[in-house]
C-alpha cells in the first residue's frame, strides 16, 4: 500500500502545477546553472531559520557547503518576508507519513482561492518575473554540487551529502528540474525514493514534534534568520 501511495502522489503532491520526477546523469555543463551563473544569492557558511506557527516553533539548519544556491534562495526569501502569512497547503500523513508542504506566496493573499494554493512561485519585484532555481545535488567526495539534472542511479543516490531523512527540508518543483522557487516541504519519514530528484537543502534541528502537529491550512506566522545567513552573489 505504501509504495503504491507514493507512486500515486509523486506526480501531484510536491507540485507547483503539477510536480513530476525526472531522469538521470550529469556532467560539467550543469555547473553553468550554479552560483556563478544565476541571479539568486547563495549561502556562505551556515544559517538557522526559525519558523513560527500556531502549533509552535520550528528551527531549520542550513548549510551553504552542500546546497549553497538552494539554501541561499530560501534564506533570501525568509529575509524578504515572503513566507510570513503563508499556508501549509498540503499535509499528507495517511496511509503513511509523507510530507508537510508550504511556502506558496499566493497562499498569503486572502483574495486567492484555497483551491489555487500550491500553484504560485516567488515573483521578483525588480524584474516582475518568477525566480526559478535549478535542481542542486551534491555527492560525497565531490567539491561542488551538480545542477539541473536529476540523479536516480541507486549507487549514486546513496552517496548524496543531503538525503531525504525524517526532518529533511527540500524544495518542491514542477516537472522541469530547474523550476523550484519558494515552495518547500518537510519529510515526515525517510523518503529515499525522492533522493536525487528533489533538492534537500536543510533539516529540522528543533521542533520536529511541532511539524508532526501541523495540519493543512495552518499558517507560518513569521519566519526569521536567527543565526548565520550570509548571502553572496556568485560562488561562496
Amino acid at each position: 500500500m505504501g509504495r503504491w501511495f507514493y507512486g500515486l502522489f509523486l506526480g501531484g503532491l510536491l507540485c507547483l502545477s503539477p510536480f513530476a520526477l525526472g531522469a538521470c546523469a550529469a556532467d560539467q555543463s550543469t555547473q553553468l546553472l550554479g552560483c556563478s551563473a544565476t541571479g539568486a544569492p547563495c549561502l556562505k557558511g551556515l544559517a538557522t531559520v526559525k519558523i513560527q506557527t500556531a502549533k509552535g516553533e520550528v528551527e531549520i539548519q542550513l548549510g551553504g557547503d552542500a546546497a549553497p544556491l538552494t539554501a541561499g534562495n530560501f534564506v533570501d526569501l525568509v529575509k524578504r518576508g515572503v513566507y510570513d502569512g503563508t499556508v501549509f497547503h498540503r499535509v499528507v500523513r495517511e496511509p503513511v507519513p509523507f510530507v508537510v508542504q508550504g511556502g506558496d506566496p499566493a497562499s498569503a493573499d486572502p483574495k486567492v482561492p484555497v483551491n489555487q494554493y500550491g500553484t504560485g512561485s516567488y515573483v521578483d519585484p525588480s524584474s516582475g518575473e518568477s525566480r526559478l532555481i535549478p535542481l542542486e545535488i551534491r555527492r560525497q567526495g565531490e567539491p561542488e554540487p551538480r545542477y539541473g539534472v536529476p540523479v536516480t542511479t541507486p549507487g549514486i543516490t546513496r552517496q548524496l551529502v543531503l538525503a531525504h531523512q525524517r526532518g529533511a527540508v527540500a524544495m518542491a518543483r514542477s516537472a522541469d528540474p530547474n523550476s523550484a522557487s519558494s515552495q518547500f516541504y518537510v519529510a515526515l519519514q525517510a523518503l529515499p525514493e525522492l533522493d536525487g530528484r528533489y533538492a534537500v537543502f536543510g533539516r529540522v534541528s528543533k521542533g520536529m514534534d511541532v511539524v508532526d502537529k501541523i495540519q493543512q491550512g495552518d499558517k507560518i506566522t513569521k519566519a526569521t534568520v536567527i543565526s548565520g545567513g550570509t548571502l553572496v552573489q556568485g560562488k561562496p
